[in-house]
């Protein structure tokens, strides 16, 4: 069966723009993809849009991607609308991916765009709890807390309610952290290690939100947020778009003076529910994705996790299979996660620099990747990459994502 291939990248910087809109941002990514295809709007096939907030805070519940579309003249192909919360980015990605793979289409544009600045800062924190279970939200948070009376590490007894002045994800990672702090000794100190080296990894990215560079000591001397994270420690509100550009191989033969990267695996899965202790959706999907691209962790040249706090890079290091499970920490420790080591994470910056508006995230994962691969990162440049692997993960049921989409993508060889 033919290969399918992403040719165009683009995707706006990730900040606070209050002035902006989701289809501005939109549009602006559209432009900057189309141009890096060397395309136009009208080799477009098919459209498959991300983005999770747009009807909560401008009341556009529906036909969002046809709005984005047909308001810069781009009409008789179907656009579908995604929403995966904060793993729309990677599906809208596997939903174009699958549709070449079928024979549909030759060309699709993924494209995701959110805006989460309001000047309401309650409203932009509280958001994030429709992406979980709305209707059994108190029994979750229950659920949480109860956990969390079994861990040798405890909440601090100073520590505010659950979600109050912040997102209850944060209260979500902080219990995997102390889960992980307890069954295998990983510690706070590791965790500000990972959060140093995105911010370092992030100063070298002008498309990233954050751009300055923190030791670990500032990182741990800094806010605290849900123990054991702090401040640093957890992506940022903010808005930004990112998109992609993928083709079948008939397609491909038929263009000129492109830099197409080879998808070698497109994965798509949910969570369960599992307990703790088990195997979570990160291993199950990764083995899959493995195996769908015919390699292993081991093939893998640098990754981009999803790391909405550096738990959340830890615990994906182990579950990518980058580093036996409950060895993270002195992986990242060990400077193996940095550019220069031996398996460079999140050289983008990840979610906590680059920024994190939840239905591009996935895609700008992709930009950064394919701008690896492409050899064009610059100062963040991992040197011969051929292999790369992008997870992103999506809402929370139980104790684990409720969706998650990982991509393995290939250099392809002049």
């Amino acid at each position: 069966m033919d290969s399918v291939y992403v040719i165009g990248v683009g995707m706006i910087r990730f900040n606070k723009y209050p002035d902006r809109t989701v289809q501005s941002m939109a549009h602006e990514a559209i432009e900057l993809v189309l141009k890096d295809a060397g395309l136009n709007r009208g080799n477009l096939e098919a459209v498959f849009f991300s983005n999770t907030f747009w009807g909560m805070f401008d009341n556009q519940h529906s036909i969002r991607g046809e709005v984005v579309m047909r308001n810069m003249g781009v009409g008789n192909i179907p656009v579908s609308n995604v929403e995966n919360a904060c793993a729309g980015g990677s599906t809208a990605l596997h939903l174009a991916y699958t549709g070449i793979k079928a024979g549909m289409f030759d060309v699709a544009l993924a494209v995701g765009s959110e805006k989460i600045t309001n000047p309401n800062k309650a409203l932009s924190l509280g958001a994030y709890a429709t992406c979980m279970d709305v209707a059994n939200f108190a029994k979750h948070i229950e659920n949480i807390m109860e956990l969390s009376k079994t861990l040798t590490i405890k909440i601090p007894e100073d520590q505010s309610a659950p979600g109050e002045g912040r997102s209850i994800f944060m209260d979500a990672y902080a219990m995997g952290a102390r889960w992980h702090m307890s069954r295998f000794n990983s510690t706070q100190q590791q965790l500000a290690v990972i959060c140093a080296k995105n911010h370092f990894h992030g100063s070298l990215n002008p498309l990233s939100q954050y751009q300055e560079v923190m030791t670990a000591e500032e990182v741990l001397a800094a806010k605290p947020v849900a123990y054991p994270l702090t401040r640093p420690m957890c992506a940022p509100v903010g808005d930004g778009a990112a998109a992609a550009i993928v083709c079948s191989e008939k397609f491909l033969k038929k263009l000129t003076g492109v830099r197409p990267v080879r998808i070698r695996a497109s994965i798509l899965g949910t969570g369960s529910d599992r307990d703790i202790d088990a195997p979570d959706i990160g291993e199950r999907l990764a083995n899959k994705a493995y195996m769908a691209a015919g390699v292993g962790p081991k093939d893998i040249n640098l990754a981009e996790v999803h790391d909405a706090t550096s738990w959340g890079e830890l615990h994906q290091t182990e579950s990518m299979g980058f580093c036996p499970m409950g060895e993270g920490g002195p992986f990242a420790e060990s400077g193996a996660t940095k550019l220069g080591g031996k398996m460079p994470v999140n050289t983008s910056g990840g979610l906590e620099c680059k920024g994190h508006p939840i239905g591009a995230s996935g895609l700008s994962q992709i930009h950064e990747l394919v701008t690896q691969l492409r050899g064009e990162a610059g100062k963040r440049q991992v040197e011969g990459a051929r292999l790369a692997l992008a997870e992103n993960g999506g809402g929370n049921i139980g104790v684990e994502e409720a969706a998650m989409g990982i991509h393995i993508l290939e250099k392809v060889r002049k």
